[in-house]
């Protein structure tokens, strides 16, 4: 039962981490084009920064909690030696460089420091969605 608890944990807490790995870079977009010191900057400040504290952030630290500890519910030594496990936590440390990443970029838009275009924040906005990808037909398919 603690396994099957620990599990739905794990996924909800993926998906709201998702959600705002997804939408997190949208709003750069947008605040990228409305440009420094607008009103509207303004409000995307505070929506990023709400995103990030509120949402990704406890998302992210829940999705490694509950991550490790079905590793240690179902024994480290039944899954260190799967190569699919390898590089899906490969991915998932990955993953968690890129929510670092985009929380360097909340913070220089709230200084009004805005060093990159909205095409850039376009173009990372599918490096979760390629992970994502990578990570599920790991687990599911386990190909390796």
């Amino acid at each position: 039962m603690i396994y099957l608890a620990l599990k739905a944990a794990h996924i909800i807490s993926v998906i709201a981490w998702m959600a705002g790995l997804f939408y997190l870079p949208r709003l750069l977009v947008y605040h990228a084009e409305a440009g420094a010191g607008s009103a509207i900057g303004e409000t995307f400040k505070i929506m990023e920064r709400r995103l990030l504290k509120a949402i990704m952030t406890p998302a992210m630290v829940a999705s490694w909690v509950f991550g490790i500890s079905l590793v240690l519910v179902l024994g480290a030594g039944a899954l260190e030696r799967e190569i699919w496990f390898v590089i899906k936590v490969v991915l998932v440390v990955l993953m968690t460089i890129y929510h670092f990443w985009l929380a360097g970029f909340v913070r220089s838009f709230s200084k009004d420091s805005i060093t990159r275009t909205s095409k850039f924040f376009r173009l990372i906005n599918e490096i979760p969605t390629l992970l994502m990808i990578v990570i599920v037909v790991l687990v599911v398919v386990r190909p390796f």
